[in-house]
């Protein structure tokens, strides 16, 4: 399979291999019992390009069969729908046209956005635009939100990936009707692959398993917020009392505070125990396969054992690093480790080493981490792109979580014992803000 890294296409991350492109070529290859290998392209137009060379038999990185596409390449059946939309700064004056653009608009070079724009700019003879090659949506999303560029142009499943990431760039309107994606084959070969494409494709979405992975997908960006305390205080009260035992003893046992280890869990699965995630990461501390068979455990969805094996490998992850490294510095490093992989992180070290910064310091750690999903970084480091914006929100959110969790349990500590039960799960002290470890 030929790609682009991005998050919604094929990305590693300390969950292994992941990307709605992925997980369906994945899935394709498994059903014809034989190996995915994946190709990675830096750029859309080197994909392009490649289709049906010796490196790659097919594509998958969310393409749309557009009129120049489909003159050298032939497409499967749709598998998904998305919409080009036009971003902006939040924070600026929000176009309600592309004649109302007044700044820089920078879209993908040879994306199916570049030949919107030209068909539109036939009734917009003002409209101007640059290419970029060898850059992802969600760099762009990211240069939007950061005052790099002011307005681009993504896909709608793109947007909303990324829109929690990075939230100041803001939808301004679509630009294009519902548009369908696509795997893109060689023109020249027979259709033999084409034709079992399309009939996996049609059976993957006859079943449900296409949309739920759309679900799982999107469950983030639809559900997610720092700021959700109204859900965090429900669960307190309902799922964590049957674990907090569990929390407090492990916690212990790995010289670690129990808050941080049960905001770990809820983050991970909000303390389901039997939480499961497209890639098959399960449980209340969403281990991997590979994990839980270092650590010892048989049985992911035992809560229990969950909390055990989640627990020593956070305190292993923690171990690894160097001594110098002292608190909280060294817990805040193995719990971005825990995220994106400790192979990563040692790459973001490396990155803020080099930019002259501490790479022992999360500070400024965490000011490198999302460089891992730029070109121009991830491909002179070891274990190249990652989704390095999201070890950084993954670490605020627990930081959120565990205090959260410490005010609540002195909140609980300090009421006469005759009050404890009729705790409001929305505490009186709830802060909108995100409190230091």
């Amino acid at each position: 399979m030929l790609t682009v890294p991005g998050p919604t296409t094929y990305f590693e991350d300390g969950r292994g291999r992941n990307g709605f492109d992925y997980l369906i070529a994945k899935a394709f290859a498994d059903s014809l019992g034989v190996n995915l290998r994946i190709q990675s392209k830096l750029s859309l137009r080197n994909l392009l390009v490649a289709v049906g060379g010796p490196q790659g038999d097919f594509a998958a990185a969310n393409l749309v069969p557009t009129e120049k596409r489909s003159q050298s390449l032939m497409f499967s059946d749709p598998y998904l729908e998305v919409t080009q939309q036009l971003l902006y700064r939040r924070g600026t004056p929000k176009p309600k046209s592309l004649s109302d653009i007044d700044g820089e608009l920078v879209v993908v070079t040879s994306s199916s956005h570049s030949e919107q724009l030209k068909r539109l700019s036939i009734d917009i003879p003002q409209l101007s635009w640059q290419e970029q090659d060898e850059i992802e949506m969600s760099d762009l999303i990211r240069m939007v939100h950061t005052g790099e560029i002011n307005y681009t142009v993504v896909d709608s499943i793109a947007y909303l990936v990324n829109r929690h990431i990075y939230p100041n760039a803001g939808l301004a309107l679509d630009i294009s009707k519902p548009q369908m994606v696509a795997w893109a084959f060689p023109s020249h070969e027979d259709g033999t692959l084409l034709n079992a494409a399309n009939k996996f494709l049609a059976e993957y979405i006859s079943t449900g398993k296409m949309k739920t992975l759309k679900e799982q997908l999107l469950a983030q960006s639809n559900n997610f917020s720092v700021a959700d305390s109204n859900r965090l205080g429900k669960l307190v009260a309902k799922r964590l009392p049957a674990y907090e035992p569990l929390f407090r003893e492990t916690a212990d046992k790995n010289n670690i505070d129990w808050h941080l280890l049960a905001a770990v869990a809820y983050q991970e699965s909000h303390w389901d125990p039997r939480a499961k995630s497209p890639t098959g990461v399960r449980g209340l501390m969403m281990l991997t396969l590979d994990t839980a068979k270092e650590m010892g455990i048989s049985n992911r969805l035992d809560g229990e054992q969950s909390i055990k094996g989640g627990a020593a490998y956070l305190a292993k992850l923690r171990a690894r690093l160097p001594v110098r490294i002292t608190e909280p510095d060294r817990t805040l490093l193995a719990l971005a480790a825990y995220n994106v992989g400790f192979g990563h992180l040692e790459d973001a070290r490396i990155l803020t080493q080099r930019g002259g910064k501490n790479p022992d310091l999360w500070s400024d750690v965490r000011q490198s981490l999302p460089l891992l999903s730029k070109k121009k970084f991830y491909s002179t480091l070891k274990h190249g792109y990652a989704r390095g914006a999201e070890p950084v929100l993954y670490v605020d959110n627990i930081q959120y979580y565990r205090n959260y969790l410490a005010l609540h349990s002195l909140h609980l500590k300090n009421l006469p014992p005759e009050k404890t039960n009729n705790v409001s799960n929305q505490p009186e002290w709830e802060s909108s803000s995100v409190p230091s470890i």
